[in-house]
């Protein structure tokens, strides 16, 4: 049985997150989506990579951004191990991957956000004055490489313009204008997919009619790119063993609530003073470690683990770190992965 400690708030928040989420996002999908009708013929239907060879063998490795990322360092492991199963990562982790030389076979992104998202890909205007008005890259446990982040941006837009070309990447149609622009400017190509922002059985339900006015298939990415990125493995490519990376949904114990994702939301919320009733501790047994969670990646967590029991294949975390263990998953070294299906 998981062992929690703290959080209350956050426990009792997290019936409510979907409806949450749908209130402060949902809009901005839509909005998003009808901007990106505009685009639609510069890519393909996502159910293009159905028929597409996407590494060898029915093997895949998942690399995202959590802070386990720059502790573990996959990337070495993965290049020394020789792996020819598929790599796919969130777009996130591209600079992850593009400065240690690995080329993903897929990119996947779904975060609407209109101005932080394009960072990862590159932000032909940023400028000193935007970064002195959103901290978000800056104070977060993440790549070492943000400490100057007028640099890390401007490595970005050279590793785009050496990898970008040709790299596929499954574009949700939530993005923002500037994400898509960008993959256009460095010659990506692009596989639309509606993310799943309701039951399309519903009446009236808005992924279905998404569906009905893009064309493009409806896929439930759990809330989050990490996810999104394990479906694709699964449910798209037919991938029947996945690894997952840098797959945290939760920070080190003793990193500083300032460093995690949603700190501004959570002081804005319950106050400085009332945080640990916001942040949940959670035992993993695998590792005999603690971490911490916010509402919002204990939500991830939970649909993860619902996800899972109707997942086809069989997952591998290989984080080496985080809260996303439970039935159906098996928490092993990324050693023991990459030995077994090299």
């Amino acid at each position: 049985m998981t062992e929690f400690k703290n959080g209350e708030l956050a426990l009792k928040l997290l019936p409510k997150m979907g409806d949450m989420t749908w209130d402060r996002f949902g809009q901005l999908w839509l909005d998003n989506a009808a901007v990106n009708a505009t685009f639609a013929e510069r890519g393909q239907s996502i159910a293009a990579l159905r028929a597409a060879h996407l590494g060898d063998g029915k093997s895949a490795v998942v690399i995202a951004a959590g802070p386990s990322l720059k502790r573990r360092d996959p990337a070495q492991a993965l290049l020394g191990s020789g792996y020819k199963g598929a790599v796919i990562a969130s777009e996130s982790a591209m600079l992850y991957c593009f400065r240690n030389g690995v080329v993903p076979d897929l990119v996947v992104t779904l975060d609407p956000h209109p101005s932080r998202v394009v960072r990862w890909f590159g932000d032909p205007n940023l400028t000193v004055e935007k970064l002195a008005e959103d901290d978000y890259f800056a104070r977060q446990d993440q790549d070492d490489a943000f400490a100057d982040e007028m640099r890390a941006n401007e490595q970005i837009l050279e590793l785009m313009s050496k990898y970008g070309k040709g790299v596929r990447i499954a574009m949700s149609t939530s993005a923002s204008e500037p994400v898509v622009q960008r993959a256009i400017e460095t010659g990506m190509s692009i596989y639309w997919w509606n993310p799943m922002i309701d039951d399309p059985d519903l009446p009236d339900s808005k992924t279905e009619a998404l569906q009905k006015e893009n064309g493009f298939p409806a896929i439930n990415a759990g809330g989050n790119v990490g996810t999104a990125c394990w479906v694709m493995a699964d449910a798209l490519l037919g991938k029947r063993h996945v690894a997952l990376t840098g797959v945290d949904f939760s920070y080190y114990d003793g990193t500083p609530y300032r460093n995690t994702q949603y700190y501004h939301d959570a002081v804005n919320l319950v106050g400085e003073e009332n945080l640990d009733s916001l942040f949940v501790r959670i035992h993993n047994p695998h590792l005999d470690s603690w971490f911490f969670t916010d509402p919002a990646y204990l939500w991830y967590r939970e649909a993860f683990l619902e996800m899972i029991e109707e997942a086809e294949c069989e997952t591998y975390n290989c984080t080496e770190g985080g809260i996303l263990f439970g039935n159906g998953i098996t928490f092993t070294p990324f050693a023991e992965f990459l030995k077994r299906f090299r």
